[in-house]
């Protein structure tokens, strides 16, 4: 009986403490003061650790640690509900037990780490907050590469308002969070070392000290990165960015999309800036499923010169298959072989853009318009406005930096602006067009060029360089973004090797420092 209540403890503990992960990627903590959320997502980790240095054997630390992750992860990705029960009409149990089938299938990386860590932990401070941290690495960065990856709210993006961002243009968002996670390990199982053996410390105070310096750099809001990579390049660009808000039901009903268009060809028409930007799929039709002169209208705005647009449209035939895509207006662009620039996603959504193997039967238990696009190709080039190099993303893409990084490689053609179209109408009001908008701030961080955004519910908005966010349209409204961003130059240290190498330097570097050294004789005790 005893040994039940000990596992109650242990359980509601790291379930506890991974409520307060996952409330911290919320934006109603964010609204109250942002580096609230770095402060919670460090409790929750606390609360974690307190648990995993104690007496627990691998195998209880392990199940710690997976509910810990299931609870952070529902949570942060709960959102997908809406989507399944609301759009896919899937039955509310069904929609649920997927939630939770993914958040467990997730949260068995970080079971594994704890399990490696408590099985290997030498009992010194120093050299089990380093195996931590490097685990927690290969914990985050195997969610970002298996089965395509789904690297939603990894602990990095809470750390977006806070002193630990300026690590993002060295290390990126996972190498951001693994040093949090490790430096708040060092201070846990220090404090826990202190308070067993207090004559092995030269004394406790020090643990204090250190954990007032955590807290304070988790309240630090830097103005500016410390070191800049990129530098101002041209003129600013002024810009347009549309937000249609048009309700994920009526978006794909034949007899409700003649307003929609009707209102995206006349805004893009009628902008008076350099750039006007629309959402993903902001033409949700093939070009020739659309009347006929509504491309030939679009096509015929932009001749003029000093005009540009980009907006999303599938593109391509029923018969030869088709891409998610951005097409770009301009008069260069018309002397393009296509007679537009065209940029063609590449990192596609499991079940909304491509169906996985043996799932097809889940699939067809939904009502949604999904199907099979073609990837496109990993590195495009950029679309040319006014002597800025503006790069596309599709919104989930700009979740993957290491694949924008691939466009850094050559610097004489990497992007000045990132820009992403998105439409996150699928998955709510709130939670998921706020955590979209934390890793656009992020890749801006990591790359330290500018991002705008045009959504179609939100989160609509101009990122400058530092991250930081300049305007913003109310989500889930519609209207336009008029406004200006200037475009920077240069390769971050992060762009420069991840763009190389993908994460596989991350992942060497995590085993380095995860190997339990002390077990294979490389280091002596």
């Amino acid at each position: 009986m005893r040994r039940l209540r000990l596992h109650d403890r242990l359980w509601w503990g790291a379930i506890g403490g991974g409520c307060l992960h996952a409330f911290a990627l919320t934006p109603w903590v964010a609204q109250v003061w942002p580096p609230l959320s770095a402060l919670l997502q460090t409790a929750g980790l606390i609360c974690l650790l307190v648990l995993l240095s104690g007496p627990v054997s691998a195998r209880r630390g392990a199940v710690c640690a997976w509910l810990y992750s299931t609870a952070w992860l529902i949570g942060g990705t709960g959102w997908i509900y809406v989507s399944l029960h609301r759009y896919g009409e899937l039955p509310a149990w069904l929609s649920a037990l997927s939630v939770l089938a993914l958040s467990l299938f997730l949260s068995s990386f970080m079971a594994a780490a704890a399990w490696c860590w408590l099985a290997w932990r030498r009992l010194q401070v120093w050299r089990d907050a380093l195996a931590w941290a490097g685990l927690w690495l290969l914990a985050e960065v195997t969610r970002a590469l298996i089965f395509t990856g789904f690297p939603w709210a990894v602990s990095g993006y809470g750390l977006v308002d806070v002193g630990w961002r300026l690590a993002a243009p060295w290390v990126g968002v996972y190498g951001a969070g693994a040093l949090w996670a490790g430096v708040v390990a060092w201070l846990v199982l220090g404090w826990r070392l202190s308070q067993s053996h207090p004559d092995a410390q030269r004394a406790p105070a020090k643990w204090a000290l250190a954990m007032l310096v955590l807290v304070v750099t988790l309240m630090w809001q830097p103005a500016s990165s410390i070191l800049t990579f990129t530098r101002a390049v041209g003129h600013p660009l002024s810009v347009t960015l549309l937000q249609g808000n048009v309700p994920q039901d009526e978006k794909f009903v034949p007899e409700l999309q003649v307003p929609m268009l009707i209102w995206y060809a006349r805004e893009l028409a009628q902008a008076q800036t350099d750039l006007v930007v629309a959402p993903e799929t902001a033409v949700p039709l093939l070009p020739s499923q659309l009347p006929d002169d509504y491309w030939r209208g679009l096509t015929h705005a932009f001749q003029a010169p000093g005009r540009h647009a980009l907006f999303g449209v599938p593109l391509g035939s029923f018969e030869s298959g088709y891409t998610n895509s951005v097409a770009g207006m301009s008069a260069q662009a018309a002397q393009m072989p296509d007679g537009f620039y065209r940029y063609n996603k590449h990192h596609l959504v499991p079940f909304g853009e491509f169906i996985p193997l043996g799932f097809h039967w889940f699939v067809a238990m939904m009502n949604m318009p999904l199907g099979d696009f073609a990837r496109g190709p990993l590195v495009s080039p950029s679309f040319e406005v006014s002597g800025q190099r503006v790069a596309p993303t599709i919104c989930y893409e700009d979740l993957y930096g290491e694949e924008i990084a691939a466009r850094f490689v050559d610097a004489g053609k990497a992007p000045t602006v990132l820009a992403n179209v998105s439409n996150l109408a699928w998955f709510g009001e709130d939670v998921a067009i706020f955590q979209h908008q934390q890793i656009a701030r992020m890749r801006s961080l990591e790359f330290q060029i500018p991002t705008i955004r045009a959504t179609n519910t939100g989160a609509t908005m101009i990122v400058d360089h530092d991250g930081r966010i300049v305007r913003r349209l109310q989500p889930n409204t519609r209207g336009a973004l008029v406004s200006s961003v200037q475009g920077y130059e240069g390769v971050t240290p992060y762009a420069w090797w991840a763009g190389r190498w993908g994460l596989w330097p991350l992942v060497l570097l995590g085993l380095m420092v995860a190997i339990p050294f002390n077990r294979i004789g490389l280091l002596r005790r």
